[in-house]
């Protein structure tokens, strides 16, 4: 058990612009366009960023502006010289040093003191051992994944590769870091982690428009009670990224506006994953149940970038989306499921469908066809994207208005004004980086937990300044609106147009 640790305390709350110089220095320097900000912590320690991609260079001037901290308070281990440059514009201590189970511990241990925090923002380096290690030294910890160890994702079985089977094993650090332990927040970008509060939000707007009478929620048991009473039958989160690059991509490319080897992993290496609603009436014919935990999710025999879904978001209206394996789809089918003693009496189903930057979609047509053997080249587009935006929300569905997607809609041009080493997409999940941070340290003592756990309120406060708009919006489609079998049949449940089988795309 870890002891009480009495460093927590000397955390305050503060705005940078009580240092006006220093707001002026770090907005100038760092080309923000400067704005009225809530207020945010001041962190007393160092940061120890572990991974140094895309999501790491898009954070990094959010931290810089908002937690008080300098350059010299920031060290950043990783795998190779990728974004050095960035690293060294900025002041920030930069390290190579690829991590394996047998060294992580002997090389970030000496990097760590008590009070610091360590934000693991890296690939196939095990999350729950950096958890640990940072939670034994009296640190601090999130991630906006939970990652495996190197070939987590491509050996074992389909259960194995599962994000059902990661999250569990992360979750299982509860019993030895209960509440009063340092803070360890997993699975916290945009999606996972603030989708999370961004549903909680949309809940209430749909109850407030339905003139559903209520009191706002403060626990688990409430927020599952309010969507079972909205009637609420399915969740996407639902995503059109319409970025384009001033070149197209090549043969033997792979194009992404985010980390393109977590793209690979959850979309060519998992199986597709989704939380399983308690209405549903068809098991689906290559789907399969997991075997521990309260099975919230199933997981298909197929990736998820070779299975596609119907959905809907405000602008581009209806399209196919890939059916990505999330660890939200897991987190927030538990988390909003209702019980009757044992029995789990409701439970919606809940799945990420996806539709990324058309070059991304080029890419992975290309990488499944090669029998997911990986391209040459994989890129990260970013000074190369000319236009474009990013609409990412939730499509909630079933309830006395059909269906409400409640999200952001950024665009390229306007991430860029507010923060530099980003495109649409980087800065939404930067966003959600900064509101887990702030959580993080003005709740340092609430041991592991996840999205769903946090004030949504305030992790909204916190995140809309990078998000653009915030858009609602009714819609009166369902998967099979235009369903018309005289050009083509399809598996069809007209009797309920929220069945899974209605949304897959066969």
């Amino acid at each position: 058990m870890i002891k009480s640790i009495s460093f927590f305390s000397s955390c305050r709350r503060v705005s940078l612009s009580d240092n006006k110089s220093l707001f002026k220095i770090m907005t100038q320097r760092m080309g923000y366009t400067t704005q009225a900000l809530p207020t945010y912590p001041k962190f007393e320690g160092n940061f120890l960023i572990v991974g140094w991609g895309t999501v790491a260079r898009a954070s990094l001037p959010l931290i810089l502006r908002h937690f008080g901290v300098t350059p010299k308070n920031i060290t950043v281990v990783t795998a190779d010289e990728a974004g050095k440059e960035v690293a060294l514009k900025e002041g920030i201590t930069h390290i190579v040093k690829p991590l394996t189970t047998e060294n992580s511990r002997s090389v970030l241990y000496p990097l760590l003191k008590q009070g610091d925090l360590l934000l693991n923002l890296s690939v196939d380096v095990s999350s729950v051992e950096l958890a640990k290690l940072a939670l034994d030294k009296g640190c601090l910890y999130m991630d906006t994944c939970v990652e495996p160890a190197e070939g987590g994702y491509t050996t074992g079985t389909l259960g194995d590769r599962t994000n059902y089977a990661q999250r569990e094993k992360a979750i299982a650090l509860r019993s030895k870091y209960p509440k009063g332990s340092p803070t360890a927040l997993f699975a916290h970008g945009i999606n996972p982690g603030l989708i999370s509060s961004i549903l909680k939000q949309a809940l209430l707007n749909i109850a407030s428009e339905t003139n559903l009478p209520y009191n706002t929620p403060t626990n688990r048991t409430q927020w599952a009670e309010l969507m079972h009473r909205l009637g609420v039958r399915v969740i996407h989160i639902a995503e059109r990224d319409t970025q384009v690059t001033k070149y197209p991509k090549k043969p033997n490319q792979f194009f992404n506006t985010w980390s393109v080897e977590g793209f690979i992993s959850e979309g060519v290496f998992q199986p597709a994953e989704l939380g399983w609603g308690t209405h549903e009436r068809e098991f689906p014919a290559d789907g399969a149940r997991q075997t521990n935990g309260l099975g919230a999710a199933i997981y298909l025999s197929r990736p998820g970038a070779a299975t596609k879904v119907r959905t809907w978001t405000p602008i581009e209206q209806h399209f196919h989306g890939f059916l990505v394996t999330h660890n939200e789809s897991v987190s927030i089918a538990e988390y909003f499921s209702v019980y009757e003693g044992s029995k789990c009496v409701f439970r919606p189903t809940v799945h990420y469908a996806y539709h990324p930057c058309d070059a991304a979609v080029q890419s992975v047509h290309e990488i499944l066809g090669k029998d997911s053997e990986k391209q040459k080249e994989l890129r990260v587009v970013m000074d190369e994207v000319v236009d474009g935006h990013d609409e990412l929300g939730v499509l909630v569905m079933g309830h006395k208005k059909g269906a409400y997607w409640y999200g952001s809609v950024l665009d390229v041009h306007e991430a860029r004004r507010l923060a530099p080493y980003n495109n649409a997409t980087s800065l939404q999940v930067a966003s959600g980086v900064l509101a887990g941070l702030v959580h993080c340290v003005e709740n340092p003592r609430e041991g592991v937990i996840e999205a769903e756990e946090l004030n949504h309120v305030r992790a909204l406060e916190v995140a809309k300044p990078y998000l653009g708009r915030m858009v609602g919006e009714y819609t009166d489609w369902t998967p099979i609106k235009n369903y018309n079998e005289q050009l083509f049949t399809r598996p069809v449940d007209l009797s309920d147009p929220w069945q899974f089988k209605n949304f897959r795309v066969f």
